[in-house]
């Protein structure tokens, strides 16, 4: 890979697999940067001060749907309200274990969320993320 993401943002409550996905896309070496926040408002809170603290913007957000204090879903409302230089030139990705197939359906009609996969990430997985949305940049 010749060119990195300037920074990959995971939005998880589940410390496990943060871990996980952090190893993952560490051994991959696809991003400068890893941010991990454990829930939606922890996540709306970092990126409305992202450039007070000096961070570049996330290229690529993996959110969770089951959260404490905001969900997935509660954040993408909140998402949308933000300035445009403050969600970046993002591409997100929800990542969750739902079931719920109304949950896919509900994703697939928000016009922020690029795409809707089943945890754990996997190589293969962001490999072809990287390849359909950052091929021009890789």
């Amino acid at each position: 890979m010749t060119t990195k993401l300037k920074s990959i943002l995971l939005i998880d409550d589940d410390k496990a697999t943060n871990f996980i996905h952090e190893i993952l896309i560490n051994k991959m070496e696809c991003t400068e940067k890893i941010v991990v926040k454990n829930n939606g408002l922890e996540a709306l809170e970092y990126l409305e001060s992202r450039e007070s603290i000096g961070d570049p913007q996330p290229d690529l957000i993996f959110l969770d749907i089951n959260m404490p204090k905001m969900n997935g879903w509660e954040f993408l409302e909140e998402y949308e309200k933000l300035e445009n230089r403050q969600k970046g030139r993002v591409i997100l990705m929800m990542l969750t274990t739902s079931p719920n197939p109304a949950d896919m359906d509900r994703a697939r009609d928000l016009k922020a969320v690029n795409g809707f996969k089943n945890k754990p990430l996997t190589k293969e997985m962001l490999t072809a993320i990287l390849e359909e949305h950052f091929a021009n940049q890789m």
